[in-house]
């Protein structure tokens, strides 16, 4: 019992990981910066100290982070962690009403921070901002040999119990990471040391991480995916971490995957979709998985990204409250001969370790055979602990210890699961559940549009007399809306499915998160705002 606890308290196995590559470089990032694991291990030492003397007191139990990817970013983290505090990575593509917030539900007191960071944001923030370049007119000699010798001496064991780190318990919080909020207000999901420890595991054992992995780190730690994959997946583990303060600069991500031979990359399509255009394939040369999530993946993105660097990307699945992996496909390169391998396009691939999903009817809660769509449940180590603050919101999405992802999916009798939609991307009319992303499908495929041109999209606004109405936003059509309503009838798509022609209204832009995820409350607000 004592071991699995152990496995599990990730600040524990970050000092065993730093005792372990002392010699080797364990992070980079494109400015230049490079550390070993004991330099690692020191620098988060003498952080650590400098926060508590100068800055935080004994009771602040959250602190906010405001970092972009960065060796930087990652000392943070683990210095908060290995405090005994709870690291809260804030959004900083979201407004300063959206980001206060976050900070107020938290009770942040403290805002960790760069001034190169906050002069190329446009924040006002109710919190004290702390900037990390000004410890270093800070640190005596004293700091730097007391940290070292630690780094370099002290018994893991020791070291232990004296940051108190032998007293954190699994079902402890290690982060808050809100929501998108693509769908309303921000929600602070708190995620436990068992949540993302157990995550990276089943992460570990589906992928077989290596000492020779490099793994890019492009994902914000204000998302999940970066937050588990590309940071405690470093901090814990064997590979190197190499990090680039923005996914959407392309030649910066290729040169530094050139210079360190990036063998992982964890993405979503939107950025690999960018790497595809703008990166050349020695950038790429080294690559052996591209794993890709937070939106579907279409297939001739995953074509064309083979034909240009050689390796074929794979899509996974997970959601923020799920820590976030639930399932993916396994490249070849990495099948061990375990029964998680194998990819089957059009997929998510399989659950991970640990975790298992089944499908329930969308109104009788029923379970569903193979092959029938339903609403898609998970349950496993990796479900939150839950909302921060909004309990009642917590119980309207686990249930009976399953949590409720919203998504409509579908899973095969190998166990593949395929995602069909959200809910909230529905709309009930007639009595029968019409698809937003199916008819988005029909329409790009009447005007020609590639599978990942983002030009259209389906909302729904209130109707008198049915309930609800499809109207689609755009950015401009070849064909006129009475056209494209006549070919979709021509290709048999339901009536209920098919917007009037005057349900068409043309936009500026289609409005998208900083993930690169559709907004789907800007959207929305901007539905109703053009069909009142």
């Amino acid at each position: 019992m004592k071991n699995r606890r152990e496995e599990m308290i990730l600040p524990r196995k970050f000092l065993r990981m730093c005792r372990a590559a002392m010699r080797r470089v364990k992070l980079a990032d494109s400015i230049g910066t490079e550390l070993t694991g004991a330099a690692l291990l020191t620098r988060t030492l003498i952080l650590r100290r400098l926060l508590r003397r100068l800055v935080l007191a004994d009771d602040e139990r959250n602190i906010g982070l405001l970092l972009p990817p960065s060796v930087g970013a990652v000392v943070a983290n683990a210095a908060v962690s290995i405090d005994c505090r709870v690291a809260v990575n804030l959004n900083y593509t979201a407004s300063s009403d959206v980001m206060n917030d976050c900070i107020a539900q938290c009770g942040i007191r403290h805002v960790l921070t760069s001034r190169r960071v906050m002069e190329k944001l446009d924040l006002d923030i109710d919190a004290e901002l702390v900037y990390l370049e000004d410890f270093k007119r800070q640190v005596t000699l004293s700091d730097k040999l007391i940290c070292a010798a630690r780094a370099w001496l002290e018994p893991v064991e020791a070291m232990e119990r004296r940051l108190g780190l032998t007293d954190i318990n699994p079902d402890d919080l290690l982060t808050v990471i809100f929501t998108s909020g693509s769908t309303g207000r921000p929600k602070g999901v708190m995620l436990t040391q068992r949540n993302v420890g157990s995550n990276v595991d089943a992460v570990n054992e589906i992928i077989h991480l290596v000492a020779d992995d490099v793994l890019l780190g492009i994902l914000p730690m204000f998302h999940s995916f970066g937050y588990t994959t590309t940071l405690w997946t470093v901090l814990t583990l064997t590979p190197k971490g190499i990090y680039h303060y923005s996914p959407l600069e392309a030649r910066p991500v290729g040169k530094l995957c050139r210079r360190h031979g990036a063998t992982i990359m964890v993405a979503t399509p939107t950025f690999v979709r960018s790497y595809l255009r703008r990166c050349e394939p020695e950038d790429f040369a080294a690559l052996d998985v591209v794993f890709t999530g937070a939106e579907r993946l279409p297939a001739e993105l995953a074509k064309a990204f083979e034909q240009k660097f050689g390796v074929r990307p794979v899509e996974g699945y997970g959601a923020t409250e799920l820590s976030p992996v639930v399932s993916g496909n396994i490249p070849p390169s990495r099948a061990a001969g375990d029964r998680y391998e194998g990819v089957k396009e059009g997929t998510v691939g399989r659950p991970l370790p640990g975790v298992s999903a089944k499908i329930v009817d969308l109104d009788t809660g029923e379970n569903l055979g193979p092959g029938r769509p339903g609403m898609l449940l998970i349950t496993g180590p990796n479900v939150m602990k839950g909302y921060l603050g909004r309990p009642e919101l917590t119980a309207e999405v686990i249930r009976d210890g399953w949590y409720v992802t919203g998504d409509v999916a579908e899973i095969d009798r190998d166990g593949f699961i395929r995602i069909t939609g959200r809910v909230s991307r529905f709309s009930k009319i007639g009595g029968e559940m019409v698809p937003h992303i199916r008819i988005e499908q029909a329409i790009a495929e009447v005007l020609g549009l590639d599978e990942d041109d983002l030009a259209i999209v389906v909302a729904a606004v209130p109707h008198a007399t049915k309930g609800e109405r499809l109207v689609v936003l755009h950015t401009g059509l070849s064909l006129t809306p009475e056209e494209i309503c006549r070919r979709l009838a021509d290709a048999a798509l339901p009536p209920l499915w098919i917007p009037s022609p005057d349900s068409f209204r043309r936009i500026d832009e289609i409005p998208i998160l900083g993930t690169g995820k559709l907004d789907l409350k800007r959207v929305q607000d901007r539905a109703l705002e053009e069909f009142q």
